[in-house]
This record gives C-alpha cells, sequence and structure tokens, in this order.
C-alpha cells in the first residue's frame, strides 16, 4: 500500500490483482461513522473484507471466538488513517467492530471479495462481548 503524492491530490492505492492476499472482487463501497460512533459486531461466514480509511481515523477491533482456550481467544486492535494508511484484510468467520475517532465523520472503504448476501452476516449487540471500547 502506498500514498502517491501529485500535484493537485494523492492516489491512495488499496488493492491490487498482483497482490498475493487478493482473492476475488465481489462488490466495493464505502461507508461513514461518526465520531465517538461504534459499528458492532458482525461475522461474514464466506466474505472477506478489506478495509482502508482515506479520510479521518478509525479504530477496528477483531475478535477469533473460534478457539475454546482462553489463551486463544483475544481482542485485535488497529487504528487506520491517512497517516497510518494500510489495507486491513479480515477473513471470514472472525468478528469484528469499528469506532469513529477524531473529531470528524471518518470513510471507511471496503472492497469485498463476493457480493453482499444478508443471509451470510452474523450480529451480535454491542454489549455481547466483553470488550472496553472506551480504553
Amino acid at each position: 500500500m502506498e500514498i502517491i503524492s501529485v500535484p493537485g491530490g494523492d492516489i491512495y492505492h488499496i488493492i491490487k490483482k498482483s497482490n498475493i492476499d487478493f482473492l476475488d472482487f465481489g462488490e466495493a463501497y464505502i461507508s461513514s461513522i461518526f465520531p465517538g460512533h461504534i459499528k458492532a459486531w458482525k461475522m461474514h461466514k464466506s466474505m472477506t473484507v478489506n478495509l482502508v480509511v482515506p479520510f479521518g481515523k478509525v479504530k477496528f477491533v477483531i475478535f477469533d471466538d473460534k478457539n475454546s482456550s482462553d489463551s486463544s481467544l483475544g481482542y485485535s486492535e488497529i487504528i487506520l488513517s491517512p497517516h497510518n494508511y494500510k489495507r486491513l484484510t479480515i477473513p471470514p468467520m472472525n468478528w469484528f467492530g469499528f469506532k469513529g475517532l477524531g473529531s470528524e465523520v471518518s470513510l471507511v472503504f471496503n472492497i469485498a471479495n463476493i457480493e453482499h448476501d444478508p443471509y451470510e452476516i452474523e450480529r451480535r449487540e454491542i454489549d455481547e462481548f466483553n470488550y472496553d471500547w472506551e480504553n
């Protein structure tokens, strides 16, 4: 991933077909999130999502509950923004959520490997997992 500076505005690379972790293309969309707002929790059964934040600042939390061992359970966190410009790839069967940080609306760009299917996604309420979003 790179940002290419050009006169009049920069180019933000997201994903290339030649990337080793590119699977397929299903759909692309942008969602907005307001400062302090949390969108959690969801898990895709089949979809791999590729997330970038070209505008604003967003904290992503991924929860892996596939193993029953307490030492295997855990949360992964990453903050994405133009200053930490990376692509976050979340494979199927991982719970995730995100929170808008900073003082402005943030944009999350998703390139998914399959089209949206309401039957392949599971959702949980924010308090169903023991995670402190304020920390």
